[in-house]
């Protein structure tokens, strides 16, 4: 796999072709179900929680770690994201449109009149002068109170 020159951006698409490309190559895909797929990405998440646990709060931009912490958060967090940009493929969902649509789902659960400067859960968001249906992949149906 190359390497992105700095200061070039990746697209998950690149990312998407790299990684199908990588397992291909290795003939890797027979092992490559949605649920090891998934299982794998739970290990990387665990492993990215280690970097973490212990520190307790720590500051944007990490100005009190060393080189070699941040190199491996940046390890830690490309195994997250490509476990994810696999699993996303082998599925068959676009990951990109469906980061995108969860944004827009989220701007309407959590309206900046309600939920700017809180971190309420918008189940805990309220006005009692309208209220908001919002019919959520999960196929439950959750409100967030808005006025107008």
């Amino acid at each position: 796999m190359t390497g992105v020159s700095e200061g070039e951006g990746v697209t998950l698409e690149e990312l998407k072709k790299k990684m199908a490309d990588f397992a291909r190559e290795r003939d890797w895909d027979q092992f490559h179900s949605p649920r090891n797929l998934l299982l794998a990405l739970v290990g990387e998440v665990g492993e990215l929680s280690e970097i973490f646990q212990w520190k307790g709060e720590v500051p944007k931009g990490l100005p009190d770690w060393k080189e070699e912490e941040k190199e491996h958060l940046g390890e830690e967090l490309s195994d997250v994201l490509l476990y994810l940009v696999r699993l996303s493929d082998i599925c068959g969902v676009d990951l990109g449109k469906a980061a995108l649509r969860k944004v827009q789902l989220n701007a309407i659960k959590y309206p900046v009149k309600f939920c700017k400067g809180s971190s309420e859960k918008y189940t805990h968001i309220t006005n009692t002068s309208t209220t908001t249906t919002i019919n959520t992949d999960d196929n439950s149906n959750k409100s967030c109170s808005e006025s107008d």
